[in-house]
């Protein structure tokens, strides 16, 4: 299941990449809370 990891250039993603839910959650961390942080703000500011 898992090999060692070879790559001519360690890429930080490569190295999320070996560990199954790594980089899911990392993507996650990344992209989707700060939307959702966005998302309120803008509604919060609408509504006043």
């Amino acid at each position: 299941m898992f090999e060692p990891f070879t790559d001519v250039v360690p890429s930080f993603f490569g190295t999320l990449n070996q560990y199954p839910m790594l980089l899911t959650l990392f993507l996650h961390a990344i992209i989707v809370l700060p939307m959702i942080w966005i998302y309120k703000s803008e509604k919060k500011k609408l509504e006043s």
